[in-house]
């Protein structure tokens, strides 16, 4: 393959990425693709207890650990979680980023999901992989970007939009092999299992994660899978990549 091979995954929160598409990203590590994963904010807000500094500090080092898993590399754009907007200043700083790392694959949240810092870097992601080869957009000493990555949108959280309705995939990735690794990397992110049994009531975030990916690779009929579909808008690559890098590991409903 003569594109550049790295993927970035752009997500609103450390351990975004390990709920949403890490087992796929491991599946495209092992055929030698450089990962990169970035987050939106730190996670400042993610403590009952911890200060915003101080539990930023503990979450930017358990999603940069998450990442050397896969021999990755991890990135903040260090908005604040429930602030992040979609505005000028932080869409260069996506655009910025989608420069630098140059990537052919970009993973975001999905454009409807339970929470706003989601969808605001769904939009952030889906500009930035367009404006970054716009030459008039001038940043610090970047160069345009002019290829247009393939963009995919991971499942909402839990497959769900605000309203409860289920948001279905249309391009399944078998990850059984790589449901360990995924285990691992969000593993991580200890800080997080008090705060989401504060916040929602979730006790093992572990095992919700590998709920959710057996009830995933259900619909495909293997242990676990992760559920993305495809950013086909005017411009966008429309090949399914993912289907010509992993095989048969790739499922389409379409």
């Amino acid at each position: 393959m003569g594109k550049n091979k790295t993927v970035l995954c752009l997500v609103a929160h450390p351990d975004d990425a390990e709920f949403q598409c890490a087992g796929t990203l491991a599946l495209l590590a092992d055929k030698g693709w450089k990962i990169v994963i970035a987050t939106m904010t730190p996670g400042q807000a993610g403590s009952t207890e911890l200060g915003p500094e101080e539990i930023s500090i503990i979450r930017r080092a358990e999603a940069a650990n998450s990442a050397t898993l896969l021999n990755g590399t991890y990135h903040c754009l260090e908005s604040e979680d429930v602030f992040a907007m979609y505005d000028r200043p932080t869409l260069l700083k996506a655009i910025e980023l989608i420069r630098n790392v140059k990537p052919t694959i970009v993973f975001t949240a999905s454009p409807s999901d339970y929470m706003i810092d989601h969808e605001v870097v769904s939009k952030l992601a889906m500009t930035a992989c367009l404006a970054a080869g716009i030459p008039n957009i001038k940043i610090n000493d970047t160069t345009p970007y002019n290829t247009i990555p393939y963009l995919y949108y991971c499942d909402a959280m839990q497959g769900k939009d605000i309203l409860g309705q289920e948001i279905k995939s249309d391009i399944y990735v078998d990850i059984s092999s790589t449901i360990d690794i995924k285990e691992k990397m969000l593993c991580c992110h200890k800080s997080q299992r008090d705060w989401l049994l504060k916040i929602s009531n979730v006790d093992e975030y572990v095992i919700m994660m590998k709920d959710y990916s057996m009830k995933k690779g259900g619909e495909i009929n293997c242990d676990y899978a992760e559920g993305f579909r495809q950013h086909l808008g005017f411009s966008y690559p429309s090949e399914n990549i993912l289907k010509s890098e992993l095989d048969m590991l790739v499922y389409q409903s379409f």
